[in-house]
Formats: C-alpha cells, structure tokens, sequence
C-alpha cells in the first residue's frame, strides 16, 4: 500500500540504532528523506535500497542544539513533515537508591526532551500547507508497573498525556499521536533479556508468541505520519503483540474443562 509519504522530511530523533534505525529504515523504504540525529553517529550506516539517513549529531536534551538542528533541517530541504520522537530510555536503577539527579536526568530525556523537539517541529509545520505529523514513541511502562525503571515508566506515561494535549492545542494543522511500544528484540537484547534461551523464553510470554522488530514499530509510525491516518490525532497505538499474559493464569492450579 502507497502511504503516500514519497518525498517527504522526515526527522527521527535517536534514529541511528535499535528501534530508531528500524523506523529510519520504514521511512526509507517509503521514499522520505530521513534525517536521524543521536549524540553519536551509528556504528555502520543506515541505509536500504540505495537510500541512506542523513546523519546529524544533537543531544535532544539541550533546546540550543535542537534549535540548530531544525533550523539545519529547514534550511537544507525547505520543510519539516515528520517529527518521530524516539530518542529515550533508561539503565536499571531501583527508585529507593538511584540520586534526584539520576531520576531528573531519566525525566528530562524521555519527556522534556521531546516536549522541546516537538515545540520546534511545531513552529515550522504550522506555517506549511500541509502541516505535518509528530508521533511520540511510548512505552507499556507508561501504563503498568515498571520496577527498576519508574522514573522512565512515569515520563513514559506522561509522554501519552503529552501527546492527547499538544493535539488539542496544534490541530489542525499538526496531528500529534503515541505509539505505545511493548518488547523489541534489538541488537542490545541480549543485555536486557540474555542469550538465545533468553530471548525465546521472554517472546514465549508475548501471545503472538515473538518480541516485536524494529520495523513493527516503523510501520506503524509511518502510518501514523502518512494521510492514511489523517483523521488520527491524540491518539494512542499499542503495538505490544497482545500484551502479556496474566500471572495469575501462571500461578492457578484449577482445571479449566474444555467442554
């Protein structure tokens, strides 16, 4: 299906490694010209068909940089039509001991941070005829208990919030939507979930039976962004392959009769 998305600007913050690379990609392979920034560029190029990312280093946490880099983006190719937030995440830290400065840090990348790209995405969409399309990427922490990860889990969920009020407040000229992302087996899976036996065991609890790919979640930005979806706005799409199955179900010894 034509997502009608050929030609195209296209800015995906963190958009050189994991889920950021794999949406790059779907933008690529539906014609756009991708820009991704990160604070280091990828370890190999980001590329499909001939077509590759334009590269541009930016620390999304410092409104100065980011100004320069959509400023860079305007200037170069004259528009901005897409705004992927995806830049985030977070290390393994239980809430009791990690610092205010560690949690201020983990809030500030996940949620300040794209509340500052979308602001500058925001200004020059507004003056384009066509406008133009943000789409947050979420997290099921958002929305469940994220042990180990709160402060993130929280940001997430306010990024959710973020989204349905930015769509009030920039309509119509700008749509603004979330996509509520569960398990991605990366090429940093490994640290997270362990070895193959690992990773088979961690899909095993999904109901689709597998993590997602990185290009699961860019499909589904893609159509967020293209007009295929222009009716959508303060929206949220989980992509989480059905969820996860409830503990209890585990942990039950009654005998459920087929008949």
């Amino acid at each position: 299906m034509d997502l009608a998305l050929d030609g195209t600007v296209v800015l995906v913050t963190g958009g050189v490694r994991g889920v950021g690379a794999g949406i790059s990609r779907t933008f690529l392979r539906a014609g756009a010209t991708v820009v991704a920034c990160a604070r280091r560029p990828p370890d190999r190029p980001v590329a499909l068909d001939g077509a590759s990312i334009e590269f541009e280093s930016c620390d999304v946490r410092d409104p100065e940089a980011v100004r320069v880099l959509v400023e860079t983006i305007v200037e170069r190719h004259g528009r901005l039509d897409t705004l992927v937030n995806n830049a985030g995440g977070a290390p393994f830290a239980l809430a009791a001991d990690a610092s205010a400065n560690f949690h201020a840090k983990i809030v500030g990348l996940n949620l300040l941070a794209p509340l500052a790209v979308s602001q500058r995405a925001n200004s020059v969409m507004q003056t384009q005829d066509t406008g133009g399309s943000i789409v947050m990427i979420s997290s099921v922490s958002g929305g469940r208990p994220s042990p180990g990860t709160a402060a993130y889990g929280a940001a997430k969920a306010g990024i959710d919030s973020l989204a349905s009020s930015l769509a009030v407040e920039w309509a119509p000229k700008v749509r603004v939507n979330s996509i509520v992302v569960g398990l991605v087996r990366t090429e940093s899976s490994d640290l997270h979930y362990g070895g193959d036996d690992g990773l088979a065991a961690v899909a095993h609890t999904v109901p689709l039976q597998r993590m997602a790919t990185p290009e699961d979640v860019g499909n589904c930005a893609a159509f967020l962004a293209s007009p295929l979806a222009s009716y959508v706005s303060g929206s949220t799409l989980t992509v989480h392959g059905g969820g996860e199955r409830p503990a209890f179900l585990a942990a039950s010894t009654a005998q459920v009769s087929s008949t």
